[in-house]
This record gives C-alpha cells, structure tokens and sequence, in this order.
C-alpha cells in the first residue's frame, strides 16, 4: 500500500464553512472511506451541498461539522461529530484515538468487520459499474493474519514528537495527535517465506503489510492464470520476485519455451528478484518506457501489480499488443483497476473473474485480483 498522499494546498473560494454543523441523512459509501451526505446552504433550504463524511455509516443521521470547504467548492469534507440515529453496524471503535478531529490511519473502526468488508465490496461493485460499465458481483475475503481486524501491520511508521514520544497524522493535515501505541501494528515484523520459500528484501523495500498478504495474493494469481509448463509470462512492477518465483516453477523454465520476465522500476528490487528467482530475466526501469523498447514478443501470460495509481493507458495497450491469453491485475485502488480495465475492453480482453481482500482492516483500502482475458477465446 502506498504512503497517503498529503493535500495540497487550496486556494480559497469564498467564504469558508469550516466548523459549521448541519443535521444530515447518509448515503452511500465512497471511494475513500467516507459517506455522502447533503446540508442545505440555501436560506430557504432549497439548496443543498454535496459533503463526504467520515466517521458515519449510510442510513444513519448524524450532525455533521465541516472540516473543508467554501461558498464556490462542488463539494465539502465533514466528520460525523454526533450519531442521531445509529446504524445496527456501528460499534465502538477498539482505538482510543479513532474518531473526529483524532488520528486519521483508520477509517472504519466504528464498523463492525463485516460491514467494513460489506462497504469495500460495494466501492468496488461501484467503481466497476461507474468506469467499466460492469455489473460484477464481489465479496471482500478476510484473510489470516490480523486478530479480528487489529495487529496485522508488520511494518508500522510513527511520527516523533519533540519530546521524544510518538504520534500520527490527522486525516488530511501535518498536525500530530501524539499516540502511545497503533493497535494496528503487529508485535512481530514481516515474515519474507511463502509457501516454504524465503526472499531477500532489502531494509524499507516494498513488501506486503499484511501477514497473510503474500500466500492469498500468490494463490489467487495462480488460480487466476493457470500457468502451464512451456509457457512465457511477464511479470510487471515485480518487487523482489514474489509472482515471478511461482510462474518460474509453474511453466517450468527448463521446459522448452518456459521462461518468466520481469519489469520493476526499482533497481535494488530488481537486483534482488534475480537473486530470489533463478532464471528469470528481469529489466530495471519504468514499465511503458521498458515495454516502449523491450519483451515486444508475444507473452501467455501478464502480471501486472501497479502501485496506487494504475497501470494506466500506455501500459494496456502494450501488455495488449503481447497478445496474453490471461492477465492478472493485482490493484490496490478499485477506481484505478476500473479504469484500466474498461481500456482493456476496449481491446477486446474481459473481466472474467475478481476477487478481493481485505488486507487492511479497519480503513477503506482493499486488495483486487482480476482476470482479464481476451474476448472469445477458446481456452477456457
């Protein structure tokens, strides 16, 4: 998962409605971990102003206080700071420091756990049927490693305060709100064996957060492309290796014609993968501009596993001009993943299955693994 992304700055469009409160009906989930709401500005109240809200839970109502926003914005930010009329899904958040105004690293600790994966899921059905034009059912799978929902972030990031103590960020701002512990974080650091196999990471570099991250995601990108002995895979924005190890032994690269390559645009990740993966072959740089020049002969099978902003256009059409029979995208932003895959339809690949997961339990994140493969093809 990538770092959040700090706002920029704004510049100001009239009058601000920072601290204002209105009494308010949620709507449905967002993209981002907040609700959608809307507060009369009008005098007479015949106006109204679209305001995503966190800390809230659709069908409740709630009093909402404006923490962003100005007369000329489309829309305004919020936090539900009273619970008029509470959901049957919301409970006590576990977290001291959860809630309006606190630590912003959580987004659904008032949530029961199957409603935070009951929400993610229909973000996702949302954002497939918005930028797809998709209609796809999808079930947010828990995964082993967290006890129920806490202590599964095996590499955890404080802020040190002047005295020495630590903190976390608010939601959306610089300032601190001083913590004595994360009950996220896991009192054990990252493991680097999957499924009886160890990998060299080197220290900060990129490796799943979530203890049972790496076997569900190796598993659902095997029983997604059904890798054969003899075939050719690659293997895009590839870390240290995890997917390239289990193709490499999948196809067989012994086998005639069985070889896996690899693209990463770290180059230490990428020394590290050659280590982890005995004969894969692997390029150091940026995707498009590897595949602008690069592996442009015809490949059976394609990972791709973008960071948060998708592979985007340029990448598409090249992983498309391989011709794969399957590709499995691995996407961590569901408004990314249809995004692209709505490019690859236009290229005549489909969206034939999608599984999610949650492995970030109690904020909005959520893990997809999707198969594409071409339209009317014959080998499945």
């Amino acid at each position: 998962m990538s770092p959040p992304r700090r706002p920029r700055a704004r510049q100001q469009r009239g009058r601000s409605h920072v601290g204002e409160r209105f009494e308010a009906e949620v709507g449905p989930v967002a993209h981002g971990g907040h609700c959608v709401a809307r507060v009369p500005t009008g005098s007479a109240g015949d106006e109204t102003r679209v305001v995503f809200v966190r800390h809230a839970l659709p069908g409740e109502r709630v009093v909402v206080e404006i923490t962003e926003g100005t007369e000329g914005d489309r829309f305004w930010r919020g936090d539900a700071v009273e619970i008029v009329s509470p959901s049957p899904d919301r409970v006590a958040p576990p977290c001291p420091y959860a809630g309006p105004g606190l630590c912003g690293g959580c987004d659904f600790q008032h949530v029961s756990l199957a409603a935070q994966r009951g929400l993610k899921a229909e973000v996702v059905r949302e954002q497939l049927r918005r930028l797809a034009r998709l209609d796809v059912e999808v079930t947010v799978e828990p995964v082993p490693g967290d006890q129920e929902g806490l202590g599964w972030r095996t590499r955890q990031r404080y802020v040190t305060l002047p005295d020495g103590g630590r903190g976390m960020r608010k939601h959306r701002s610089h300032e601190v709100v001083p913590v004595d512990e994360c009950l996220l974080e896991s009192a054990v650091g990252p493991s680097y064996e999957v499924r009886g196999t160890s990998f060299a990471v080197a220290d900060g570099g990129f490796w799943q957060v979530h203890p049972g991250a790496p076997e569900a995601l190796v598993g659902a990108v095997l029983e997604a492309l059904a890798p054969r002995p003899g075939e050719a895979a690659l293997d895009l924005y590839a870390g240290v290796g995890l997917f390239s190890r289990f193709l490499l032994d999948a196809v067989g690269a012994g086998h005639a014609g069985g070889r896996v390559c690899a693209v990463e645009g770290d180059a230490a990740a990428v020394r590290l993968a050659r280590r982890n993966c005995p004969g894969l072959r692997a390029t150091a740089g940026d995707v498009g501009a590897v595949l602008a020049t690069e592996y442009d002969e015809p490949f059976d099978l394609v990972v791709l596993d973008p960071p948060r902003v998708g592979a985007k256009r340029k990448v598409v059409e090249q992983v498309v001009d391989r011709r794969p029979r399957a590709v499995a995208y691995v996407a961590c932003d569901p408004a990314a993943l249809a995004r692209d895959v709505a490019i690859f339809g236009e290229h005549g690949y489909r969206l034939v299955s999608l599984r999610a997961f949650d492995l970030f339990p109690m904020t909005h994140h959520v893990e997809c693994v999707a198969l594409l493969e071409k339209t009317g093809s014959d080998l499945r």
